[in-house]
C-alpha cells in the first residue's frame, strides 16, 4: 500500500527502537535467530555464524547492524560504499513486483560516503570484538562514485578499500550494478585487471589482508564469464559473489508488465534459475578453487539447498527478505 522506499525506511526505524530494548531485543532474538553450532561454516578463512547472509544494497550505511543481527544473520554486506557521499537516482527508484516475487531498483549508490560509514562500523567492531565467536561479519560492497570516469575508477576502489579494511572482514567490488552509467564496462577483462591487481598489490602489503571478492551480473555471456574466472586464477582472487540484478525481463507475468517498463536492476524470483546456473558454472569450471557467494532468488530452504549443491559456499538474500519477512533467516536454517 505503500512506496517501497519509504516502508524501509519506517520498517528498519521502528526494528531500531524494539532493539533498544533489552527485553524485546532478547524474545526477538530468542524467536529468529538460529543459534546452532553446525550452522557455523569456515569460508574465506572467517568463521560465519550461519550461512545466510544479507546482500548489498540493503544496509547501505551501516546503519541497521544490531538490527539485523537480532533477526539472525550470519553476515551482511554493506554498500555498496563510494568515496564521496551521493543521493543516487531520482526518486521513485524502488519497485514491487508482487506476482512475480520480484523488485527492481535503480537506487545509484546513494551513500552516506566511505568516511562515514567507516566510522560507523569502528564503532560497531568495538562492541563486537574478533574474539566473539557468534558475532556477525562484515563485508564491505565498494564502488566508484557516478562522477568519476572509468578511466579512474580504480583509484574510488583503493580509497574504498583503504578507508574500510580494519572495519570489515571481507570486500566485494561492485562493477556490476545497472543503475551507475559505464559501470558494467569495468567488467571487461583489462579493466577489471587494473581494479583487482592494485587491490590485491594494496592488500598484500598489509599486517591483516583481508578476502577480496568480485560481483557479477546474471547477464553475462559465457565468454565473459570465462574471463572473469581465468582473471580470477591469474591474479588469485578469494571470491566471487553471484549475481547481481539483471536487465532482463524474461519471464515476467502479465501483472508484472506495467512496471517492467521501468528501468533499473531485476532481482527475485526471475533470476533464480540464471543465478544457479551461473554459480554451478563457476563452481564447475574452477573446480571449487574459488569461494562462491551466491544471491538470486533465494526465498525457502529449498532454494538455499539448491545455491549450496550446485557449488556455493555460502548464500546471500535480498528481495526474499522482503517478501518473507523478518523470520526468513530461521526458516531457512532450520532445514539446513
Amino acid at each position: 500500500m505503500f512506496d517501497p522506499e519509504d516502508v524501509h525506511y519506517f520498517a528498519m526505524f521502528w526494528l531500531k527502537i524494539i532493539s533498544r530494548i533489552p527485553f524485546l531485543k532478547r524474545l526477538i532474538s530468542n524467536q529468529l535467530a538460529a543459534k546452532n553450532d553446525s550452522l557455523k561454516k569456515n569460508v574465506l578463512g572467517i568463521e560465519f555464524p550461519n550461512p545466510v547472509g544479507l546482500a548489498a544494497g540493503f544496509d547501505k550505511n551501516a546503519s541497521y547492524l544490531n538490527e539485523l543481527e537480532m533477526l539472525g544473520f550470519g553476515s551482511v554486506e554493506i554498500g555498496t560504499v563510494t568515496p564521496l557521499a551521493q543521493s543516487g537516482n531520482d526518486r521513485p527508484r524502488l519497485f514491487r513486483l508482487p506476482a512475480d516475487k520480484a523488485l527492481i531498483n535503480r537506487m545509484g549508490f546513494n551513500n552516506e560516503g566511505v568516511q562515514k560509514v567507516a566510522e560507523r562500523l569502528r564503532i560497531w567492531k568495538l562492541k563486537r570484538p574478533l574474539s566473539d565467536k557468534n558475532r556477525m561479519i562484515i563485508g564491505g560492497n565498494i564502488g566508484k562514485n557516478k562522477i568519476t570516469p572509468n578511466e579512474n575508477a580504480w583509484k574510488d576502489y583503493e580509497i574504498c578499500f583503504t578507508a574500510l579494511h580494519d572495519v570489515v572482514d571481507y570486500f566485494v567490488v561492485n562493477v556490476s550494478s545497472p543503475n551507475t552509467p559505464g559501470l558494467r564496462e569495468l567488467q571487461e577483462k583489462d579493466s577489471l585487471k587494473i581494479i583487482l591487481t592494485n587491490l590485491q598489490s594494496l592488500n598484500s602489503k598489509l599486517q591483516n589482508p583481508k578476502p577480496i571478492l568480485l560481483k557479477i551480473a546474471p547477464d553475462l555471456t559465457l565468454p565473459q564469464i570465462d574471463d572473469v574466472i581465468d582473471l580470477a586464477l591469474e591474479i588469485k582472487l578469494d571470491g566471487i559473489v553471484a549475481t547481481n540484478t539483471t536487465i532482463s525481463r524474461e519471464g515476467l507475468c502479465n501483472q508484472s508488465q506495467a512496471t517492467a517498463k521501468e528501468t533499473g536492476g531485476l532481482s527475485g524470483l526471475p533470476v533464480q534459475k540464471r543465478s544457479t546456473e551461473i554459480v554451478k558454472y563457476l563452481f564447475e569450471k574452477t573446480n571449487g578453487s574459488i569461494q562462491i557467494l551466491a544471491s538470486g532468488g533465494i526465498f525457502t530452504s529449498a532454494d538455499a539447498r539448491e545455491k549450496l549443491d550446485a557449488g556455493a559456499s555460502l548464500i546471500q538474500i535480498w528481495t526474499g527478505f522482503i517478501y518473507e519477512g523478518p523470520a526468513i533467516v530461521k526458516k531457512i536454517c532450520s532445514k539446513l
